[in-house]
């Protein structure tokens, strides 16, 4: 298994020696450290657990800065930590205090990535789940964007909205997994990993990637 932590960069397109082209994202995954070890007769199960995004440790909480000091004897402080848990013995061997960074990535993996999407705000029904809005014609004011009927009274449901009834609300920010992306470039010396296809969130988001095979 292999997996590292990074922050979302620009979209661009990849020309193969085939001649085909890839729309794909790159990805800034500077060298991550390994802050913890778990193990099965310690914890109850085994995980490896990642810090990254080197920060002054005025921007990091006193819990965070003792465990890493403790555990991994970093100076600064880190931004984000992210735990990974074993599958199938999928875990490498490391050791608390070792560095992950992209050469572990070969180009033709196949990756797994999770990230934040967008936050959108408070949204309506058209443009959240796609509602196609009241008729464009005469008799008709101020509903081509409504909801329409939400089964209040009598109908289903015994008179109450059921729930998970598609309403306006929140849209994006929630934590969105792609699968089955492919490695198409790997930058050691500038930490770069280049993957097909958009990935969630805005520049700068948080990214996990997560090696799942290699063709």
């Amino acid at each position: 298994m292999k997996f590292i932590l990074g922050t979302k960069g620009k979209m661009t397109t990849i020309f193969t020696e085939e001649g085909r082209s890839f729309a794909a994202t790159v990805v800034y995954a500077q060298p991550a450290f390994v802050t913890q070890v778990k193990t099965t007769e310690k914890d109850g199960y085994n995980a490896v657990q990642l810090g990254a995004v080197e920060t002054t440790e005025k921007h990091t909480n006193k819990a965070q800065i003792g465990h890493i000091k403790g555990v991994a004897g970093q100076d600064k402080g880190l931004r984000f930590f992210r735990e990974y848990r074993e599958r199938d013995g999928s875990l490498p061997k490391v050791e608390a205090g070792a560095t992950v960074d992209v050469s572990s990535f070969v180009v033709g993996d196949t990756v797994t990535v999770s990230a934040v999407s967008k936050g959108k705000g408070f949204q309506g029904v058209i443009k959240r789940h796609g509602f196609h809005g009241g008729p464009r014609s005469h008799g008709q004011k101020h509903s081509e964007r409504a909801p329409g009927s939400i089964g209040g009274s009598g109908g289903r449901a015994g008179g109450r909205v059921a729930k998970g009834m598609r309403m306006a609300g929140r849209m994006g920010s929630d934590r969105v997994t792609v699968r089955n992306l492919t490695v198409l470039q790997v930058h050691p010396k500038t930490g770069e990993l280049v993957i097909t296809g958009a990935i969630p969130g805005r520049p700068g988001t948080l990214v996990e990637v997560r090696g799942t095979s290699t063709k």
